[in-house]
């Protein structure tokens, strides 16, 4: 009897038993397929970005770098606020020109040919090419410096060099989607700038209510400093870049160009492109947020308030920070200027090629597109004999703030009257609030860059 009621016990908990063993496989594999189900969202969510995502990443150049360097070594934490403050007025203008050419299927350049007196456009297009190619000349002088940082036996010539042909390599002989893949994984490395910042000591409390409360003592210097920061994260290369990408983008998946497609462009179409322009401003603004934090939680707390280059940057953070920040800061600066040069040069390119009807495009082969793939060999070129003929770098970029300050509000003003036309845009013209917002930068861009040319003529 004994073992009888043993036995009936044992299959009297059989159900428990395996009903708990039951609940715990059914755990299991939902706990396994809400992991597979966040995989899939991240995966897809990666798909969707693209041409926002390295627009925005080439934003943070060698030279933004520094501007954004010297914010924080100049005034600590004070001028933190400008990552917020200009994060939405930079997507709003990137989301215009990503949907001027998503919808018109033309680029920025060819649709103020087709629209607005020629001389407008090509006033602007040369003053681009010119700009950018200062600004590549000191963004391959910040590599190679950033290079020797790390390996002090190389030389400066060589170094300059190979970054040269390397980048115009990759944009000469690349497929475009390969190119356009290399350029996404490349903007990954603007986390290293925030990985550096961690690695420091910040105060938390006071990085919190520098970065929503605005802080302005109305200097001169901190005027200029605040419209420099402006001037590189609205800029005139990434308006040409965009609008071209999305084309690109366009015609990678099989779609016709230079038609316009009011009626073939889809919700989702311009919901994807959304997600991706303000991922990318995201990714941008945030970089910049931490850069500042890193120099004024180590430079300006040292007493270091004055940076001329990216790399005198990462230098003075060594004996700060640590060889971590250190090393993370100068592959920073290598890496965004193996991806900036590359949308100075193609922007560039795309502006004149298509003020003059060359046929362009990166997804062309050499031999196809002679003309767009020879402004990027010159653009490159100039960019790369400024570090051989005695200018300063420093003196190059204040040049193309210069030159930046007179294109960017002109192209503002046609890329609103554009986004804002029924006839150009079809159903996909600017809403209200977006119109608004959008003049409203425009002012703000023609102030920024009258200041910034009257303090360095007065200076």
């Amino acid at each position: 009897m004994v073992l009888n009621d043993k036995i009936l016990e044992q299959v009297a908990g059989a159900p428990a038993v395996l009903l708990e063993k039951t609940i715990d496989t059914s755990k299991q594999i939902s706990q396994t397929i809400a992991s597979q189900a966040h995989v899939s969202q991240a995966r897809q969510y990666w798909k969707t970005l693209g041409p926002g995502l390295t627009t925005g990443a080439a934003d943070d150049d060698p030279s933004g770098i520094t501007t954004y360097s010297q914010a924080g070594a100049a005034y600590g934490f004070n001028l933190l606020w400008l990552a917020g403050f200009t994060f939405p007025f930079m997507a709003i203008v990137q989301e215009m020109c990503a949907r001027i050419g998503l919808v018109t299927g033309r680029g920025l350049a060819a649709n103020i040919r087709q629209y607005y007196p020629k001389w407008v456009l090509l006033s602007a297009t040369f003053l681009l090419f010119f700009a950018n190619s200062l600004n590549i000349g000191a963004d391959l002088g910040a590599m190679a410096k950033a290079t020797q940082l790390l390996f002090p036996n190389l030389s400066f010539t060589s170094l300059i060099l190979g970054f040269t042909v390397v980048s115009l390599a990759l944009q000469i002989f690349t497929t475009y989607e390969k190119y356009a893949r290399y350029l996404k994984w490349l903007a990954l490395v603007l986390l290293s700038y925030v990985f550096s910042a961690l690695t420091v000591n910040l105060d938390l409390n006071e990085l919190l209510q520098k970065a929503v409360v605005p802080t302005l003592v109305f200097s001169k210097d901190q005027i200029f400093l605040v419209t420099a920061v402006l001037g590189t994260t609205i800029s005139p290369y990434l308006f040409f870049w965009q609008t071209s990408q999305e084309v690109e983008e366009q015609i990678l998946s099989g779609k016709t160009s230079l038609k316009l497609r009011q009626e073939e462009t889809k919700p989702q179409e311009v919901k994807n492109m959304r997600l991706d322009v303000w991922s990318g401003m995201f990714l941008s603004n945030l970089v910049m947020f931490f850069i500042i934090a890193a120099a004024a939680a180590t430079l300006y707390a040292n007493g270091i308030t004055e940076i001329s280059s990216a790399a005198e940057a990462a230098a003075a953070l060594k004996p700060i920070a640590g060889d971590e920040a250190y090393l993370l800061f100068a592959l920073g600066i290598i890496g965004t200027g193996m991806l900036a040069v590359p949308v100075l040069a193609g922007s560039a390119s795309y502006a004149l090629s298509e003020s003059f009807g060359w046929k362009f495009g990166l997804y062309r082969k050499l031999k196809e597109a002679n003309a767009f793939y020879g402004v990027i060999i010159i653009s490159t070129g100039i960019g790369l004999c400024i570090n051989f003929i005695g200018l300063d770098p420093i003196k190059a970029l204040i040049y193309a703030a210069i030159l930046n300050g007179l294109i960017a509000p002109v192209i503002l003003i046609l890329i609103v009257l554009m986004s804002s036309n029924a006839k150009i845009m079809g159903r996909w013209v600017n809403n209200k609030w977006v119109s608004v917002l959008g003049w409203f930068i425009t002012t703000l861009m023609i102030i920024a860059g009258t200041a910034t040319i009257i303090s360095l003529f007065s200076a």
